[in-house]
């Protein structure tokens, strides 16, 4: 018996310093990414309002419809709480360019304000076409979702109407 009995201190401690490590990496990372990331997005678009604003669909399109489509696959597939987290994380994964680069645009500290000044001088147009291009992905992810659930709704109405007309009439 007590080999299935669970070490609660030991437990404990092990979540404490989780919390931990992963509060000292996300400090780093929020003092480090923002900057990191805008000389990423930079040196790609190197000045160019075009380039930037083309990137900026790029990036905004394909992640938001890669983590939505992820997520509704997923959810579609199977909904036990493992489903619904590994749904959840892989979308986050998927999404984190624009949320980097929402966190520039949002951001309250000394990195994201750097960043923001890099993306305004070597990435020009970038942040609306990201903006842009997510709201283009969303649209479309909901366009298509009432395309799904209106072709469902003719579908059961259709079988609906042959099932009455099949049906022998009541005497």
């Amino acid at each position: 018996m007590a080999d299935t009995e669970r070490n609660w201190g030991r437990t404990v401690v092990w979540i404490v310093g989780l919390v931990v490590v992963l509060l000292l990496a996300g400090l780093v990372a929020s003092a480090t990414v923002p900057r990191w990331w805008a000389h990423r997005i930079g040196d790609q678009v190197d000045g160019s309002i075009t380039q930037g604003t083309l990137l900026g669909l790029f990036y905004g399109f394909v992640f938001t419809l890669l983590p939505l489509v992820v997520i509704v696959l997923l959810l579609r597939w199977r909904t036990t709480p493992r489903t619904i987290a590994v749904a959840v994380v892989l979308g986050i994964l998927f999404a984190l360019p624009n949320l980097m680069t929402l966190g520039i645009v949002i951001g309250r500290g000394d990195a994201a304000h750097a960043g923001d000044r890099v993306l305004d001088v070597e990435a020009p147009a970038f942040r609306g076409g990201t903006l842009a291009g997510a709201l283009l992905a969303t649209g479309l992810v909901v366009f298509v979702a009432y395309l799904v659930i209106s072709r469902g709704r003719a579908h059961a109405e259709a079988r609906r109407a042959r099932d009455e007309r099949s049906a022998p009439p009541p005497s």
